[in-house]
């Protein structure tokens, strides 16, 4: 259970580019270590750039293996598994953290490469994405037909399907992608393996809350810290934020308030999954724009202010800590991390070698930090 209690003094709280001193006769909030179930690492120097921010908050994280190439075998698995832990020994050294690796379906991803996987102990779930969804998405499934076989392994040997629940015709507004992908291939998908663990990944809509509310237990959902604070318009305000462009794209109020309502409702099937997605500021700031957030330099920082908003920081652990391992089979973490309520400033930028990685909120305040 989360907890608060009244300290007194001087504190200094450092992290990974933010330093601030205050009194801390704000409350504090200990939970158990949470995970995050979504999250890009990239590779190579954003790989090197982003890894200790997660490590220092999550003990666990689902990576998604959406690179180029995309991880689509057990031996890429753990190739990159090894790239991550070695990237966060030469920048964390001491931290614990475990990368929970995942498999990139594709049309001809083979049933037996899954469950080769699936024996290995290091993946854990296989994802979907339907090509041409969302950053390096090309080589995605066409469609779920193409991989019935795969998805018919899956469910018996209880792997879990990660889905990017939007589709992808070009007549299909992009504010509704999301809505039609649970008419046209969410709800027969779920009738076809009704045994298949499937993880409705950063949902975004009202529509998707109430889905995932009216199915079994067998069926969950993740919720990004942006979707849960801001609306589309923040993409817009004042002009073009292309720092602000994501997919699932941000939609409306009434959907990022049924959002809120699914975080806090203590339902045990939406769990915490950043979807922090770093870019270079370049491919942010052109003519077309990538997609994607780096939000993990602050994501619990940020949840606990969303949770705060409604008056449910008791709601946070649950979500935080003990709904996606327990979704995925796993036992809770045993540590626990304490944020201090307080001020710090987000800085402007975190260098990746001599590239520019634009955080989420970057020269804002905020209204929590982790205490180290």
């Amino acid at each position: 259970m989360a907890t608060r209690r009244p300290t007194g003094g001087q504190v200094t709280i450092e992290c990974p580019g933010i330093r601030v001193e205050y009194p801390v006769e704000h409350s504090t909030i200990t939970i158990i270590r949470p995970d995050d179930w979504h999250l890009h690492l990239r590779d190579g120097p954003l790989l090197e750039a982003v890894v200790e921010a997660t490590a220092r908050q999550f003990a666990r994280a689902i990576i998604m293996p959406n690179l180029k190439p995309p991880v689509t075998s057990t031996q890429m698995a753990q190739a990159y598994r090894e790239r991550i832990l070695a990237a966060l020994v030469r920048t964390a050294p001491g931290v614990s953290f475990e990368p929970l690796m995942t498999l990139y379906l594709t049309d001809g991803l083979s049933p037996d490469e899954v469950s080769r996987a699936h024996d290995s102990g290091i993946v854990y779930a296989a994802k979907l994405y339907p090509a041409g969804a969302t950053t390096n998405s090309d080589a995605g499934v066409t469609h779920v037909d193409r991989i019935a076989s795969t998805l018919e392994r899956m469910q018996r040997i209880g792997m879990p399907l990660l889905i990017h629940g939007e589709s992808t015709a070009p007549d299909i507004d992009v504010f509704d992608r999301e809505d039609i992908f649970i008419e046209q291939t969410m709800v027969p998908l779920r009738a076809r393996y009704p045994e298949l663990k499937i993880v409705f990944e950063h949902i975004t809509t009202k529509s998707a809350a109430d889905y995932v509310s009216s199915c079994a237990e067998l069926t969950a959902a993740t919720i990004t810290a942006h979707h849960l604070l801001d609306n589309r318009n923040a993409i817009f305000d004042g002009g073009i934020r292309p720092h602000m462009y994501c997919l699932p794209i941000l939609k409306r109020e009434r959907d990022r308030q049924a959002l809120v309502a699914a975080a806090t409702s203590g339902d045990p099937r939406f769990f915490l999954g950043t979807d922090s997605a770093p870019h270079p500021r370049a491919d942010k700031e052109t003519a077309c724009g990538c997609a994607g957030l780096f939000t993990a330099l602050n994501a619990m920082e940020l949840y606990a202010e969303a949770f705060e908003q409604v008056g449910a920081l008791e709601k946070l652990e649950a979500f935080a800590s003990l709904n996606g391992p327990r979704f995925y089979g796993l036992a809770p973490n045993e540590e626990t991390i304490t944020l201090v309520r307080g001020s710090a400033q987000v800085p402007a930028k975190v260098m990746a070698g001599d590239v520019e990685i634009v955080p989420y909120r970057a020269d804002e305040a905020m209204r929590w930090v982790i205490e180290q």
